[in-house]
């Protein structure tokens, strides 16, 4: 009978436990977000929230539920083509280079060539692009101050990757025979 007891009284307690947090789950409504557009009321009180934005992270916790106006993803940019002033496609977006703590550096812009074949990677700093959004039809229009002949005579853009693969394909090989060599003692 005493057994009996104590399995129903653990029975009890383990189940109340298991269910007190979906009870408080109920119970602690979150205000729901605003719609898009709609001012929420100023309270003098409290400073406002910095706005998440492509520049700033996210605080821990809070994520993005949706793109900003002012945000632009990087599908926006890779495959995209860029555009001289003068109208001129010089290439299209192959890469993008961001830096460790956030930011985009640089573009990297596939120059010359012919359909992509026998062109160069050439890093565009962001300053020199210029990103103009087509409002009803939400397409993306890259443009640049330089020119064709510009980017043509650019340096060429190497990752840390293929850095390191044309390192290690410039470096001797082994002796295949098996033998090893040890250099004279002085």
């Amino acid at each position: 009978m005493n057994k009996t007891l104590t399995t129903i009284v653990t029975a009890a307690l383990l189940g109340s436990t298991t269910f007190a947090p979906l009870a408080m789950a109920q119970t602690a409504a979150e205000p729901a977000p605003a719609a898009p557009g709609a001012a929420a009321p100023a309270t003098p009180a409290a400073p406002a929230a910095p706005a998440t934005t492509a520049a700033t992270p996210a605080a821990s916790g809070s994520y993005l539920t949706e793109q900003a106006v002012t945000q632009i993803s990087a599908n926006d940019y890779i495959g995209n083509a860029v555009y001289t002033s003068a109208d001129e496609s010089i290439g299209s977006v192959t890469n993008l280079i961001l830096e460790e703590n956030g930011g985009i550096v640089a573009a990297v812009v596939g120059v010359g060539g012919f359909l992509g074949i026998g062109a160069k990677d050439v890093a565009v700093p962001m300053d020199k692009i210029t990103v103009t959004r087509d409002t009803q039809s939400g397409t993306i229009r890259l443009t640049t101050t330089e020119t064709a002949e510009s980017l043509k005579a650019a340096p060429e853009f190497v990752t840390m990757k293929d850095k390191k693969a044309a390192d290690g394909a410039a470096a001797p090989a082994p002796a295949s025979d098996g033998a090893t060599t040890t250099a004279p003692k002085p």
